[in-house]
């Protein structure tokens, strides 16, 4: 008599999933977070455990007022519950301004700086840099 295909294998282990805020430590802990970034999401997994859904007692235990910690939990509801959307995200300005200066006021500028090296940049604007511009 054949034995079933089932005898010849391992037999697995069932599969247990972390809950998810263990899940949520994982993806900041593979992502390399920062200690901040680490704190706002322990700010969401405590509000979500321990105070119950209680943004007072959340705020009240980690000594913050309820105003950042709103703008982070809209920020963190808002992408649907992405560990991500708790990084710091840069500050620089998405636009940067251009040089608007012609070659002829940069020849200027040039050879007042070579003809005054002591002028400083703020007496300059005053006087000098009229009659340049």
């Amino acid at each position: 008599m054949r034995k079933p295909a089932s005898f010849y294998f391992f037999k697995r282990k069932p599969i247990t999933l972390k809950n998810r805020y263990e899940r949520w430590r994982g993806v900041a802990d593979l992502s390399g977070f920062t200690t901040r970034e680490r704190l706002r999401l322990e700010w969401m997994i405590f509000y979500y455990t321990v105070a119950e859904e209680n943004v007072t007692l959340t705020a009240q235990h980690f000594s913050i007022s309820r105003k950042p910690f709103y703008k982070w939990f809209k920020r963190f509801k808002d992408s649907k519950y992405d560990v991500h959307s708790l990084a710091d995200q840069s500050k620089a300005p998405c636009h940067k301004r251009n040089w608007e200066v012609t070659l002829l006021q940069e020849e200027r500028i040039r050879r007042l700086r070579k003809r005054y090296p002591c002028l400083e940049q703020e007496e300059a604007e005053g006087s000098l840099w009229e009659r340049i511009f």
